[in-house]
């Protein structure tokens, strides 16, 4: 079967995710259930446990035409049907007419995408602990490294780099804990039949799907799930947090790495972010590639609150935006936390850019700082408009601030002053890096966030 040829996957790719999604994966887990099944079914009575166990040995993807599956699927709309007449085409008589007995199609198809959705949460979260021990390095080292915090893209205050990075942190711990609690709550059973009773199964349905789970490792549930799509939405909504917040530091990197900027850059190589035609470029391209990703990632799992207006017992068609969207949310996820991972823990930062930058626009990184000493004596909005006016000229003349500002004071005020040092100016910069260190160890050591 062809697949559409995707540039930034041949790429850039988490190649176990994609193993995950795989069509010969995704047909094993199919064949999975539909063993599993039949021996559930047999543990309650409802099959002999011979006709099980031939079910079982004829359920393993090395006997089904992948083609002729395919072939099938699209003639019926969905795959189990011809998956079906393949196993018990490898079946005598007796066992043949016992394949996935009492089951629909959705039963299998979604128990299998639980399994599915549970495997990717594991990678997910071993992803992103990657990517929380980059951003806790980065924390912990740049603690006490003073560089402008930026609003509205302009310098504002002194900070630190490892306050910057602690924000990151704090979200990569929350977004850990949601994955781990999305795990249990997508790794849910389904086996309730055609219409959601279950009544093809008589009196031992109950039974029946308490061992499938059992056997399958997944919860069981007593409420049918093949219209209720909010487990599976849910799991689009934790990837595109964890996406998100993917695409932000991407974003941090390649704005603090611009060539006026400086401070951060990715990783070096011979030829890494090369331009074909000007040979002084150093591209960003890890960070490019997770913005890419990142925003693919979201705008799929946006699809999945629209898979959740299925009416009536069974879609139709809303299911099928599931096919398509969640195994490209859980790929493009984790293509972007793998990337930013890597940025992260390879992340080249310049301190001496950092203190340089500090010193840019005559001083005006000090305002508010400035403000803050003559507000006792003059009271904030006199002192606010007093160090503005003294901002504004000191820009327009390309002077000081402090000694613009010093020019218009009483004497007795410019005592007041002093130094401005921007290490002096940094508020809870040293807090806000431990407070995020001490919940990612929490985090990393299993508790929540």
């Amino acid at each position: 079967m062809g697949q559409a040829f995707r540039l930034l996957s041949a790429l850039y790719h988490d190649e176990p995710m994609l193993e995950i999604w795989s069509p010969q994966a995704t047909v094993a887990d199919w064949l999975r259930v539909e063993s599993a099944l039949a021996r559930a079914q047999a543990e309650v009575g409802l099959l002999a446990r011979e006709d099980a166990e031939a079910i079982a040995a004829a359920c393993r993807p090395e006997l089904i035409d992948l083609d002729r599956l395919w072939e099938g699927a699209r003639t019926v709309g969905y795959p189990i049907l011809p998956l079906v007449r393949q196993i018990a085409g490898h079946l005598p008589p007796g066992p043949d007419g016992r394949v996935h007995y009492g089951a629909t199609t959705q039963d299998i198809m979604d128990t299998a995408l639980a399994l599915q959705l549970v495997r990717s949460c594991d990678r997910l979260i071993e992803l992103a602990l990657e990517f929380g021990d980059g951003l806790a390095a980065l924390t912990e080292a740049g603690a006490g490294l003073v560089v402008a915090a930026r609003t509205h893209a302009q310098q504002a205050v002194p900070t630190t780099f490892g306050a910057k990075m602690a924000v990151f942190l704090g979200e990569v711990s929350r977004e850990v804990a949601e994955l781990r609690r999305i795990r249990p709550a997508v790794g849910v059973v389904s086996l309730f039949g055609a219409g959601g009773t279950n009544a093809a199964m008589g009196e031992n349905a109950a039974r029946v799907r308490a061992e499938l789970a059992r056997r399958l490792d997944l919860a069981d549930t007593e409420v049918p799930w093949h219209v209720a799509r909010d487990r599976v939405a849910r799991f689009g909504q934790a990837c595109s947090l964890l996406a998100a917040t993917c695409v932000r530091f991407a974003r941090e990197v390649v704005d603090l790495s611009r060539t006026e900027i400086g401070e951060v850059a990715e990783q070096g190589g011979h030829h890494r972010g090369a331009s074909s035609t000007m040979p002084q470029k150093a591209n960003p391209i890890s960070s490019e590639s997770v913005i890419g990703y990142g925003v693919a990632a979201s705008g799929m799992a946006g699809l999945l609150a629209r898979a959740m207006e299925a009416g009536h017992e069974r879609s139709a068609g809303e299911w099928q935006i599931e096919w398509l969207a969640v195994p490209q949310v859980a790929e493009y996820t984790a293509a972007a936390v793998r990337l930013a991972a890597g940025t992260a823990g390879s992340l080249r930062v310049f301190p001496e850019r950092m203190r340089a930058n500090l010193r840019l626009d005559g001083g005006l990184l000090m305002s508010e700082a400035l403000m803050m000493r003559l507000a006792p004596a003059l009271g904030r909005e006199r002192a606010h408009d007093l160090v503005y006016a003294a901002a504004v000229r000191a820009r327009a003349e390309g002077a000081d601030l402090v000694s613009t500002c010093t020019a218009e004071l009483p004497a007795e005020l410019r005592a007041e002053i002093g130094p401005l040092d921007p290490s002096g100016y940094l508020g809870e910069a040293a807090a806000v890096a431990s407070a995020a260190l001490r919940e990612w160890k929490t985090v990393r050591n299993g508790g929540g966030a």
